[in-house]
């Protein structure tokens, strides 16, 4: 331990001892003028702090020296009783402070004890009580705002983590200093309790065990007395006006002192009006003038210097301040910020509320958190930071999505129900009939009373924030590729070559630009191919890139670099692959429907024959569903992109695969072919 620790444990150890072993009378002076100290170091430490937190010791500092000031005072009071001294300092207290009249220094200590006990203490208290209860009540508004910002981007994970600390120690501390408040009121109380006990029984003990006289038993120990009490009183006077200091002191940037200058004397014209007022008092009154003439005219001169630092006239600063931010509101740099789209918002109405309000169990923010995280694992980017505010246009328990300002999907929850989803068309459960939101599925929105006799009937139950979780998580896979533009891939491309440099160095920027790698890489997403193994996109890039730069052609080459990894995606511990084929005689219509630009190729396929080709896959998709099986069509890596590119508008989420895309070690098996009669 070091030393400052050693010291500390000393002091409480000291402390303690106190309350039992007697302490020579020289060790007592010695031990009250280190009181008296303390409690002076304390004062002013609580007037040069800026917030409160600069001094989040002082609850935890009022308990040790109010535990040394009582066993002072027990010492003292052993003392003063067992030997009729008490040590120097307590004897000057009794004779010089009160200038040798006892009742004098009955009545200053009295009024002592009045002036802390009913003016500071009773008011520290109610304003410390007050400022924990209001600290208490702001703080789950404080953590949203804190959540809110990080949500938007204002501020970093690290800020964040600083600022919840700061509001969490806070409340502790307020919580504290309500607490440590009764402290100094019970140690006032106690100082009149020993007051009595020393006079009283001091001069009994005198007359009959010191065989004094009454007159000088009275007068000897009520200056051992009063002396006790003053040196008890003073150092207590100190903590209570720290403590009042510290509760009563809101955040600013400088100290005590300076925010007594630059506040009360801020203004020149109540200067002089003040001087003027205490001169014109000495004129007209009996009151001598040679007390009020010089207040009066030291006023008036500091203000007359005052007026001569400030370089224009306050009320012609506050009109070019005003029109200095009317200016800034017009000018083009102020408006422009307007301009700026959140790349993911969600919004929701006042009656969601409960879902981002940590104070009444929301974790929503959390969950976005971890959305982030899942995503960024599953496809290999870093999606923005998600937009999280109310709105009072919408309905009090609706939800929206937006993707870079336009609405992708809605909905409703009832934060009192579950949602519960049937794996059959079983309607046994009483509830009121919904969609799941993320799939489309008929749902039913149940009590808490049902939720055990749905989830025994085999239902799937799930609460409302996992249900906005779940929705939001689908949207942004979906529209992940819009969220992916060349800035965000610059970083991708500088997280890379951070490990591949000489990988990097050959793709770009020639000969593929940040722009052409983006369009592969958001095809990619489209179709939900994972872009996370950056080095074999790279790899694949360049070693085609020379050939091609149609960003089309070079999606399907890196989609076939993927084969293993797309061929995991889709396999997922089955046995087999259970895929919809193309017959050739239809591969053979597309290949022939192609026309070669200069611009690069395109589907261009008879009106007719594209409403059949989309009429046959929707059977054959429709037949494989009602099979309880994910569709997947499979076709030649020749026609893929192009059949792509006709069912994309009708089937977004059906994969098109081709041979060159699968593991040579995956089994297909054959479930439906697509046939056009």
């Amino acid at each position: 331990m070091k030393f400052r620790d050693l010291g500390v444990l000393g002091a409480v150890i000291l402390i303690v001892a106190m309350l039992i072993i007697p302490l020579p009378t020289w060790l007592l002076s010695f031990l009250i003028i280190i009181n008296i100290t303390l409690s002076l170091i304390v004062l002013l430490t609580a007037m040069n702090m800026k917030e409160a937190l600069d001094f989040a010791i002082f609850p935890s500092v009022i308990l040790l020296l109010t535990l040394f000031r009582l066993g002072l005072s027990i010492s003292t009071t052993r003392a003063i009783l067992a030997k009729g001294d008490a040590g120097d300092v307590v004897e000057t207290f009794g004779q010089f402070v009160t200038g040798g009249n006892i009742l004098v220094g009955l009545v200053i200590f009295l009024l002592l004890v009045v002036i802390n006990f009913i003016v500071i203490t009773k008011g520290s208290e109610r304003v410390a009580e007050v400022a924990a209860r209001f600290t208490l009540d702001a703080m789950p508004g404080k953590q949203m705002s804190i959540d809110a910002d990080l949500n938007a981007g204002m501020i970093s994970e690290k800020e964040a983590r600083t600022r919840r600390e700061k509001v969490s120690r806070e409340s502790d501390f307020y919580g504290a200093m309500d607490g440590a408040t009764k402290f100094v009121k019970g140690d006032a109380i106690a100082s009149i309790i020993m007051v009595f006990i020393n006079l009283l029984f001091g001069i009994v003990i005198g007359m009959l065990q010191l065989d004094y006289a009454f007159a000088d038993a009275a007068s000897h120990f009520s200056t051992l007395t009063v002396g006790d009490g003053l040196v008890a009183q003073i150092p207590a006077l100190l903590v209570s006006t720290a403590t009042g200091i510290v509760v009563t002191r809101a955040a600013s940037e400088g100290n005590l002192g300076e925010d007594i200058v630059n506040q009360l004397f801020a203004q020149s014209k109540l200067l002089y009006v003040a001087g003027g007022t205490m001169i014109l008092l000495g004129l007209f009154t009996p009151i001598p003038d040679w007390i009020t003439i010089p207040i009066g005219a030291s006023l008036i001169t500091g203000a007359y210097f005052m007026d001569r630092k400030k370089p224009e006239d306050p009320e012609e600063l506050l009109e070019m301040e005003e029109e200095e931010a009317t200016d800034t509101m017009k000018s083009p740099e102020n408006v422009i910020n307007l301009l700026n789209v959140d790349p993911i918002e969600f919004e929701f109405g006042y009656g969601l509320i409960p879902l981002v309000d940590a104070g009444q169990g929301g974790d929503l923010l959390d969950r976005v958190v971890m959305i982030r995280r899942q995503l960024a694992l599953e496809l290999g980017i870093v999606i923005p930071v998600v937009r999280i505010r109310d709105n009072i246009q919408l309905q009090p328990n609706e939800y929206r999505i937006k993707i870079k300002g336009n609405e992708m999907a809605k909905g409703e929850l009832l934060l009192d129900h579950y949602l519960a989803m049937s794996p059959s068309d079983d309607n046994s459960i009483e509830g009121i009939d919904t969609i799941e939101p993320s799939f489309g599925l008929p749902a039913k929105w149940i009590t808490e009373q049902t939720k055990e006799e749905a989830e025994i009937l085999g239902y799937t139950v799930v609460d409302p924030p996992s249900v906005v979780s779940t929705h939001l998580t689908e949207i942004i896979r979906m529209n992940a590729h819009e969220l992916l533009g060349r800035q965000e891939t610059k970083q991708l491309i500088d997280h890379l070559r951070e490990s591949y440099p000489i990988l990097v160095e050959e793709l770009t920027p020639t000969p593929l630009s940040i722009g052409e790698i983006q369009k592969v890489l958001a095809k990619l997403l489209q179709e939900n191919v994972s872009i996370r193994n950056l080095p074999i996109i790279f790899e694949t890039l360049a070693d085609y890139s020379k050939l091609t730069s149609d960003p089309d052609i070079l999606t399907e080459y890196v989609r076939q670099g993927l084969a293993r990894q797309i061929t995991s995606q889709y396999v997922s511990g089955q046995p087999a692959l259970k895929v919809i084929t193309v017959p050739a005689k239809i591969e053979k219509l597309i290949a022939d429907s192609i026309q070669q630009t200069e611009h690069g190729n395109y589907l261009a396929m008879n009106p007719q024959e594209s409403q059949e080709l989309l009429e046959a896959v929707a059977k054959e998709v429709e037949r494989v569903s009602f099979m309880e099986q994910s569709p997947i069509i499979l076709c030649s890596p020749a026609i893929r992109m192009y059949l792509r590119q006709l069912t994309e508008r009708y089937f977004p989420q059906i994969p098109i695969l081709s041979y060159n895309e699968l593991d040579s070690n995956v089994e297909i098996q054959s479930v439906g072919v697509v046939n056009v009669e």
